[in-house]
Formats: C-alpha cells, sequence, structure tokens
C-alpha cells in the first residue's frame, strides 16, 4: 500500500522539508510527498531536483478563493497554519487518493509510518499527543495535540473533521490565544469525543519532540526508546525538529528545551549533517540570497540575551558546525 503525505514550505524551510523527504527514502516502503511550495524559488528548485516520489504544487494553483479573502489579514506562519487543512482536502479531492497524511517539515522519520497507519486499525483519523515534559506543559494554551503528523481518510468520517477544521482555520488561526483557541492546533483538544473515528497514539516515539524527550533514554544503535518512569520500551517513529536554527557564527541553536548530550550526539547532530547535506545539494539549483535565510545573524543582540539566559538555567544547547 502506497503512502500518501503532504507538506508546505518555503525557501527558509527548504533544507528541512528535503532532509524530512529523504527520510522516508530512508523508511517507508513505498510512499508520495506532495509538496506545497510557499513561496516561487521553492517551487522552482523543487522542480528542478526532480525528487522521484514527490509532486510539487505552486501555491497559486492552490489556493482558494477563501483562503485568498483571508490571506493578507494573517501574517507568513499564520497563513501557513491556515493552509494546512486545506492541503490536505486539496490532496484528496485533485488526486483521488484513498487517503492524505500532513506532515511538518521539520520531522525526521527512524521507522516506516504504516505502522502507525496500522495502529489506527479502521478508524478514519489520526492525530498526536504532544505528551509534554511536566517542566513544558503547555497543553492548556497551546493544545493538547500537536499539528505535526495527521492522518485523514477519505471517506465520510475523515471528510466531516476535515471539512469542519478546514472552515475554523479560515475562520480564525492566529498565533495568539483567544477564547480557547490558538493557531490551528487548539482545534483538535476535543475531537476523540467531537467526531467518531479518531485515533490519539499513546506512543511516545510517535512525535518524540523537544518538549518531551526528557521521559526518555536511548537505548542502542537501534534507537529504540527506555521511557523512564517504568522502563518500557518504544520504537521512535519520527523526531519533531523544532525549533532548530543555524546561526552565522557556526553554531547551531537546538532550542530552548533541556537535552541530553546522548539525544544531542544521536539525534541533532545527524540531523544537523543532513540539513547542510541537503543545503549543499540546492545551492547548485540557485544563487538565490533567500537561501542564506535558513541562518539567523548570530549578532542581534536581543537574541543572544536570550541564549544567556537559558544559558544561566542550565540548557546551552548550542552545537559546533562539523
Amino acid at each position: 500500500m502506497r503512502i500518501n503525505f503532504c507538506t508546505l514550505f518555503d525557501t527558509f524551510y527548504l533544507t528541512r522539508g528535503l532532509a524530512m523527504y529523504r527520510s522516508l527514502e530512508k523508511h517507508s516502503e513505498d510512499f508520495h510527498l506532495y509538496i506545497f511550495a510557499f513561496d516561487v524559488e521553492a517551487y522552482r528548485i523543487l522542480n528542478a531536483l526532480d525528487l522521484k516520489y514527490a509532486t510539487i504544487i505552486a501555491l497559486k494553483d492552490f489556493e482558494s478563493p477563501e483562503l485568498l479573502s483571508v490571506k493578507s489579514d494573517r501574517s507568513q506562519a499564520e497563513y501557513c497554519w491556515t493552509s494546512t487543512p486545506s492541503t490536505i482536502e486539496y490532496c484528496l479531492k485533485t488526486y483521488q487518493l484513498d487517503h492524505c497524511i500532513y506532515v511538518d517539515a521539520d520531522l525526521y522519520f527512524y521507522r516506516d509510518p504504516m505502522e502507525i497507519i496500522t495502529m489506527a486499525k479502521d478508524n478514519s483519523v489520526i492525530i498526536t499527543p504532544h505528551n509534554y515534559s511536566k517542566r513544558y506543559d503547555q497543553a492548556s494554551s497551546s493544545g493538547i495535540y500537536c499539528v505535526q503528523f495527521m492522518y485523514f481518510k477519505n471517506d465520510e468520517k475523515g471528510l466531516k473533521v476535515l471539512t469542519w477544521w478546514k472552515e475554523a482555520c479560515i475562520d480564525w488561526c492566529f498565533a495568539r490565544h483567544e477564547d480557547g483557541k490558538f493557531g490551528d492546533q487548539k482545534y483538535l483538544d476535543d475531537w476523540t469525543s467531537r467526531f467518531e473515528g479518531v485515533f490519539s497514539s499513546t506512543e511516545i516515539g510517535i512525535g518524540l519532540a523537544p518538549w518531551n524527550v526528557q521521559q526518555i533514554s536511548i537505548i542502542d544503535k537501534s534507537l529504540d526508546l527506555k521511557l523512564k518512569k517504568d522502563d518500557s520500551i518504544h520504537a521512535l517513529y519520527f523526531y519533531h525538529f523544532h525549533g532548530v536554527k543555524f546561526l552565522d557564527n557556526g553554531y547551531v541553536d537546538l532550542n530552548v528545551y533541556l537535552l541530553s548530550k546522548d539525544v544531542i550526539d544521536r539525534l541533532y547532530k545527524p540531523y544537523v549533517a543532513e540539513v547542510l547535506e541537503q543545503l549543499e545539494l540546492i545551492k547548485g539549483f540557485s544563487n538565490d540570497p533567500k537561501l542564506r535565510s535558513i541562518v539567523r545573524p548570530a549578532r542581534d543582540f536581543k537574541y543572544y540575551k536570550h541564549v544567556l539566559a537559558r544559558k544561566v538555567k542550565g540548557v546551552w544547547n548550542m552545537i559546533k558546525l562539523p
């Protein structure tokens, strides 16, 4: 069975999106990724790369009148969030797919995602919880579930949830907390009770991320996970490399969360190497200065003040580029 994925990103996230695609090449037996290019340069480079298992979709070919009607009122990030359910619907309808899985561009897969679909059995929708560590719990403000890996069947139950979510996001989707909402994410909080056929994963390895990785230790080269609270063993399906920033002083900032040396060595350093490999690849297709936007100026005083404040709290998370 072929697994259908979709994702969206612009030039800023191009290297992350390509790294995610490469991870699917390594671990999925049969997949296709529909990529919504959110700027012209990303569309041009992606087409030039001629990715075997991908279809590239230009923003102008995808945007509906409903999306365009709210575009000017939303920031670039907010518009991406607003568009997420519409990308899934577009793939289901345009390509007559029996299912589609939205994935964030900064995920990286370590096992065949078909196993996740199998866990859901006959359910029509799959959502993944944040599984926050206690010290980082933001479920009340940012949502119980993370919009990172979302599976929808092209059936009555799946389309009912997807249509509701799409209309809700077009109506309101902003990077602020308001009336129990936040972006596209808080809408998911009650789906398991509001709708039929919604499956919530319980495996920590389905959505390991910087806000929950403190709960596990990595066992061996297979990257299996041991949950610290009960020593149970879990497979790592994908990691969400949220907030990784490449700085112009030769360092990479891995985010604000506490990460062990083992996690940095086994997960982050190989991921950074993969992203840099994709950067070298796309440099051969473009000299556009926008490609430099993956590098954040390290001279920004406010940014350094923020990083130094973290260091005082014992969270450094900076690695030097190889």
